[in-house]
């Protein structure tokens, strides 16, 4: 199965992991929430499978267009 990038929409802080590596998502699940402007925006699963890995941690930044996870 091909793997797909999870790509973020916005620059912000990771607040928070939803699904850790290993973990099933559905499509438009929660991978992880990221703080901008006072504001906490999911960042969505574009497909359902496994999360393979998070490339970032909890309080580290994210900028516009970065893959933050990777899917199966």
């Amino acid at each position: 199965m091909p793997s797909t990038k999870v790509v973020s929409d916005i620059a912000g802080k990771v607040w928070k992991i939803e699904a850790a590596a290993g973990a099933k998502v559905a499509q438009d699940d929660a991978v992880l929430i990221l703080e901008s402007m006072k504001m906490e925006i999911p960042v969505s699963a574009p497909c359902a499978g496994t999360v393979i890995e998070i490339y970032f941690g909890e309080g580290e930044v994210v900028g516009e267009g970065d893959v933050v996870a990777l899917i199966e």
